[in-house]
């Protein structure tokens, strides 16, 4: 059902109580939690014989057998237990989880002789199958460790993610131009110059994605750490997703740049990611939010993002979002992929309780209907992680880059919203 909480545009008897709707969207989002998102992730992802998790699950989720674990979604999912710990949701067996994640990430998947993540271990983690460092699998480490730190209050993995920091600062931090080099061999080397990595660029290239991660990342490492390091790169990497990454004449952002950060273009990649940018539009918020940073100095900045994605990407007939398009042209890759439709959901409702815009609202609204109507597998459990535009799902529920990351992060940030709107709080 679509609610209007536009009073001027509903008659009198068809006005509801605003309290009373956002309490009804509160009460769904804790139904897609609590019977869709956590029953499916655990317990039956926890490996008790290998340590970490089985993620290797078909489309009805379905456990396909043993598979390499890969650092991105093995950290994903501890970041997961570790929030879910944190919030009123969350158990001493979720936090138990999270211990159980966090101890693979640190005996089986650091590298001891080096520092930093491998990208990929087998699935019982005694060998590393790809040994390479690469910032963005570095970046989902240091996400794990800050928020499991938070979680548990463990030194030790407190002392782990400023080992992987200062790992990153002294290796990967660029000074000349700022953000990261990003690619490097297991022992911090630079790779031969046309060789790709496990993100597909060599080098001499910086990805939007990868400093996007990066934000988020050095978000949560600060607010657990407070070093004022972090600080000055947190506020570093707020200016590159908000200027280094925006194509200005077109009013989004686009993913590969050289290493100055002139873009590069090309067919290839000059198009628009909805789910990144407007995933960039809320990580911003957090992070302006963490560094004392007033949010309203950059909200024709987060306007123009999301109304250039609410323009080209989104379903204004049924809801969600598009995967992508070219510039200033309607989407051309049109299947709605799970992490978007939950990044687009966390951005209009944010959007929407900085700025009461009634379109931001309408917008969360239509998307959480689509999300709850055809990305949910009711059955199954968790979401399907693609819908062609005829309907049709596709796609595993668990794997090397599918977790519980980005829907279960999206529906907890919601709900912390709802509450925020309920109360009558205004940030």
């Amino acid at each position: 059902m679509i609610i209007n909480l536009n009073a001027e545009e509903t008659q009198p008897s068809e006005q509801l109580d605003p309290i009373q709707v956002l309490t009804g969207i509160k009460n769904e989002l804790e139904r897609v939690l609590k019977e869709n998102i956590i029953p499916f992730w655990y317990p039956q992802t926890i490996d008790k014989e290998n340590g970490g998790y089985n993620l290797n699950h078909d489309i009805k989720g379905k456990w396909l057998g043993p598979s390499d674990k890969y650092i991105v979604t093995q950290a994903r999912m501890v970041w997961f237990f570790s929030h879910l710990a944190r919030s009123k949701y969350g158990t001493k067996e979720h936090l138990e989880s999270a211990k159980h994640g966090y101890e693979f990430l640190r005996d089986k998947m650091w590298d001891k002789q080096y520092g930093g993540f491998y990208w990929a271990v087998d699935w019982t983690g005694s060998k590393a199958t790809v040994p390479q460092k690469h910032l963005y699998g570095q970046s989902f480490g240091l996400y794990a460790l800050s928020e499991y730190a938070m979680a548990s209050g463990d030194i030790e993995a407190l002392y782990l993610a400023k080992k992987l920091f200062s790992v990153i600062e002294f290796i990967a931090h660029d000074s000349i131009y700022g953000g990261y080099k990003e690619y490097f061999l297991r022992d911090w080397s630079l790779p031969k110059q046309d060789d790709t990595g496990p993100m597909g660029n060599s080098i001499n290239i910086k990805l939007m994605n990868t400093h996007l991660h990066l934000l988020e990342a050095m978000t949560a490492y600060y607010q657990a750490t407070k070093d004022p390091v972090a600080r000055e790169r947190l506020i570093e990497l707020i200016f590159i997703q908000s200027n280094s990454v925006v194509r200005k004449t077109i009013g989004a952002c686009t993913d590969k740049y050289q290493l100055d950060w002139k873009p590069i273009h090309s067919p290839e990649f000059d198009r628009v990611s909805y789910g990144h940018d407007l995933e960039n539009v809320w990580l911003l918020i957090s992070a302006c939010e963490a560094v004392g940073i007033n949010n309203r100095l950059l909200f024709d900045f987060y306007r123009t993002l999301f109304d250039y994605s609410l323009k080209y990407g989104y379903d204004s007939t049924y809801g969600g979002f598009y995967e992508s398009g070219p510039f200033s042209g309607k989407a051309d890759k049109r299947s709605k992929v799970w992490w978007v439709q939950a990044e687009c959901l966390v951005s209009a409702l944010d959007m929407y309780c900085i700025t009461s815009d009634i379109i931001y609202f309408d917008c969360f609204n239509r998307t959480l209907s689509w999300i709850m109507k055809r990305q949910i597998d009711w059955i199954n459990g968790d979401w399907y992680s693609e819908i062609s535009e005829s309907g049709e799902p596709s796609g595993e529920k668990a794997g090397a880059w599918k977790s519980a990351y980005h829907n279960g992060r999206a529906i907890m940030k919601c709900i912390e919203f709802m509450e925020e709107l309920i109360s009558g709080k205004i940030r």
